[in-house]
């Protein structure tokens, strides 16, 4: 299950989404995460899984992978889930002792349940359309206005592309891991939450080890390439804004007033 976790893999292609300006899409994904937030209606939510479906379908990306993205984190959705649905209160449909299931429950566990899948879905189409450069590059710009008041934007550039092009690998690392100590006889799944935790130091001593290798061959690798930070650091393609970005906007615009109209007809 690991090894399901899309966020950080890159998936080639030379769909619309893909040639999309990197900071186009960072913008569009956080106005996008902010119109979940405005959503507070049946029909609210269903136009938001629409603009999904098309983004996907537009994003050209095989469906397993946006599955892929969503399946290891049913547990936490699950578990919001049930969380709003026994303590919401309201007009109670099924009771089974102390724990009581409400109308009003079970409406906001779907809220919530949706909100999670879309954030996810979103977050993975971000880094599965962009490729680690471009979307260092994108974060480098928008935070370039920054850099007055002294904030470093290209070393936070680049450390969270960094961070996000290492979960795929740390997680694949992590799968090897397990599979080599239970074939030494390690047991991941068995007794309590105790001796679970207790099992799981032969699993995290030779990741945590393998990690600081990793980070060591970066950094001699970036050292022996004369990497210097940002400073007077030119690109081979520029970022430049298209017809194409200007379509984005509209389109995320018009589903932020879309979504502003119906919560405010609603209430």
């Amino acid at each position: 299950m690991l090894t399901d976790i899309t966020l950080g893999q890159y998936f080639p292609g030379d769909s619309l989404l893909h040639r999309l300006d990197p900071r186009t899409k960072i913008l569009v994904t956080m106005l996008f995460f902010g119109s979940i937030f405005l959503a507070d209606s049946y029909t609210s939510y269903c136009v938001l899984l629409g603009f999904t479906a098309v983004i996907i379908g537009v994003a050209a990306v095989p469906l397993r992978l946006v599955a892929k993205s969503v399946r290891p984190l049913w547990f936490l959705i699950i578990l919001t889930a049930g969380i709003h649905i026994f303590s919401t209160p309201g007009t109670v449909v099924y009771s089974v002792g102390p724990l009581v299931v409400t109308l009003e429950g079970g409406k906001q566990a779907f809220f919530m349940a949706a909100r999670l899948i879309l954030l996810i879905i979103m977050a993975s189409l971000l880094t599965l359309t962009t490729s680690p450069i471009m979307l260092t590059d994108g974060i480098e710009h928008l935070l370039g206005p920054f850099r007055r008041i002294g904030v470093p934007a290209h070393e936070l550039a680049m450390m969270m592309t960094i961070a996000l092009r290492f979960i795929p690998t740390l997680l694949e690392e992590t799968d090897r891991i397990m599979k080599a100590q239970t074939a030494r006889g390690a047991d991941f799944a068995s007794g309590g939450i105790l001796k679970r935790v207790k099992n799981m130091v032969p699993l995290l001593v030779p990741l945590f080890i393998s990690a600081f290798r990793r980070a060591d061959e970066l950094a001699v690798a970036m050292e022996a390439r004369c990497y210097r930070g940002g400073e007077n650091r030119t690109r081979m393609k520029e970022l430049r804004l298209s017809w194409r970005d200007l379509g984005a906007f509209i389109a995320i615009f018009a589903l932020v007033a879309l979504m502003g109209g119906l919560r405010w007809s609603v209430s």
